[in-house]
């Protein structure tokens, strides 16, 4: 299970990195959001993959037994999934206001945009 999850993170780096390099700002926005889901899931293998084990300590223990699933990259991927939302909140504002005064969302048309006030 570890290998499958680990070919689909190489093919959301590969899908975003290849959208991060087009021309369109919205391919832009849609590889970052890939490349983020990439990042999560990353986050997610390097905490380890265990089966019905949560980190709960028993009543009649004082700590944890054997192995069980590490909380602290499921806290990390939650909170990154926070920020990368408010992220690409502002980033398709952003494109929408940049669209509706230049009429375009080409990255090589948006450089060339000295002259238009």
């Amino acid at each position: 299970m570890e290998i499958l999850l680990a070919i689909m993170t190489g093919v959301l780096y590969a899908a975003g990195i290849y959208l991060i390099l087009r021309r369109s700002l919205v391919k832009l926005i849609i590889g970052i959001v890939i490349l983020g889901n990439g990042v999560n899931l990353l986050i997610f293998l390097m905490g380890g993959l265990v089966k019905e084990r949560p980190p709960l300590i028993p009543e009649d223990g004082k700590m944890l037994e054997g192995v069980f699933a590490d909380p602290v990259p499921q806290a990390l991927i939650l909170t990154a999934i926070v920020i990368s939302f408010g992220l690409q909140s502002f980033a398709i504002v952003l494109i929408k206001r940049a669209y509706k005064v230049l009429k375009t969302d080409d990255i090589d048309t948006l450089n060339k945009t000295d002259d238009i006030t």
